[in-house]
């Protein structure tokens, strides 16, 4: 039995990390998390799963996708707490960035963890929310 793969939306402000310094790493490791709704989304990616990297603060656009290539482990940069880190490879940019103010405006996304959550930093989307925006953004998904 194959298990399906999971999508999430992880947010960056581009001015601590922009979706540039991660195509330029290529794998980096995504710490830093220290919310404990987003930490139990980082435990619960698995290797293979996709995420939008989004924007945050400046631009609010969905910028490109990554992949998770190293589950939870303990976040490096936590000096103390039950903190965790993923590793995420760069896959792709989106071809046409998808703004906030778009996904706002679309009545299929309503229900979007983005809008719900406004200000979680990790958050899973939905297989028919994950289609629907790569359709936006023209990213064969």
């Amino acid at each position: 039995m194959t298990v399906a793969r999971q999508f999430w939306l992880v947010k960056s402000e581009p001015d601590a990390f922009s979706w540039a310094q991660q195509v330029a790493n290529g794998v980096e490791p995504w710490t830093g998390v220290r919310n404990h709704m987003a930490r139990n989304n980082l435990r619960a990616m698995q290797l293979g799963d996709h995420a939008f990297f989004y924007h945050s603060n400046v631009g609010r656009e969905i910028v490109g996708v990554v992949e998770v290539v190293r589950e939870a482990y303990p976040d490096p940069s936590a000096v103390a707490g039950d903190w965790v880190a993923v590793d995420m490879r760069a896959v792709a940019a989106m071809p046409h960035p998808v703004t906030l103010a778009a996904i706002k405006a679309d009545p299929a996304l309503t229900e979007i963890a983005l809008i719900k959550f406004s200000r979680l930093s990790v958050c899973p989307i939905s297989a028919t929310h994950w289609a629907h925006i790569c359709l936006l953004g023209g990213y064969p998904g």
